[in-house]
């Protein structure tokens, strides 16, 4: 089972980036973060051709998530379920196949200490919340997403100017180490440990793909039951590449399920 995440940046500015993708790699999911379209809206039709059903959660022209799926989508569940956060449209999660599957775009966060970083923290700690409200570490569960934080050293190309900014900052490490704690693992890292291997890489930095000047934000991670059963974590780098991509590339897990 081949599932993947990708932070499109307007799913239909992305579209014929995604189809070609899709149509090349042919994951039985693909989780799409930043779709900035609402659900009337969403060019369901060209997925469809290409043999997945959709699950979607989208507003006009910011956040927006979404899953496509080669197989059947259950029990599908958007938002947190209460009224914290209600209308921000960043997480959607369903079962296909037997494996839970969450979908997530994390804050960004803007700035320390504004009412965004704040708000930022407070969703994160939401987040490990609706894991203990929802499932439970036995369960063969796969989050994903643009998480919006580089945890590690390696995670971003330059740690030590980086370092207490918005996106890798102490106060981010700490909600994501809780949230870790509920028995996921991050399958990227558990096959790869090196530096340079990257998920993001900002228009406003000149060449910044070329110069591999980039950061690690966008994860996959899976519970004990499906660790075991992960063939191959990668970064697809390419996509970046092509003509009128998203700042962001796809990131890929293989399971033998």
């Amino acid at each position: 089972m081949k599932i993947a995440t990708f932070n499109a940046a307007s799913v239909r500015a992305r579209l014929p980036l995604l189809i070609e993708w899709l149509a090349t790699e042919e994951p039985d999911v693909l989780a799409i973060q930043e779709t900035k379209v609402e659900d009337a809206k969403f060019p369901k039709e060209e997925f469809e051709e290409l043999g997945y059903q959709l699950a979607i959660h989208g507003q006009k022209a910011w956040n927006g998530v979404a899953i496509v799926s080669k197989h059947p989508i259950h029990s599908v569940r958007m938002g947190f379920g209460d009224e914290l956060f209600p209308n921000d449209c960043r997480i959607i999660a369903c079962e296909i196949n037997g494996v839970s599957i969450i979908n997530t775009y994390v804050p960004n966060g803007n700035t320390v200490g504004s009412d965004k970083f704040i708000y930022k923290l407070a969703w994160l700690e939401r987040f490990r919340t609706y894991l203990d409200q929802n499932y439970r570490p036995t369960d063969p569960l796969v989050w994903l997403g643009d998480i919006n934080v580089a945890p590690e050293p390696q995670d971003v190309y330059d740690s030590k100017r980086m370092l207490g900014g918005v996106g890798h900052h102490p106060d981010e490490f700490s909600r994501l180490t809780k949230i870790v704690e509920f028995g996921l693992t991050d399958l990227f890292r558990n096959i790869e440990t090196g530096p340079g291997h990257y998920t993001f890489w900002d228009f406003t930095i000149p060449r910044s793909v070329e110069r591999n000047l980039g950061w690690r934000i966008d994860h996959i991670y899976a519970t004990e039951p499906l660790v075991g059963l992960c063939q191959s974590c990668t970064i697809d780098v390419g996509p970046r590449t092509w003509p009128k991509p998203s700042d962001h590339t796809f990131v890929v897990a293989e399971f033998d399920l």
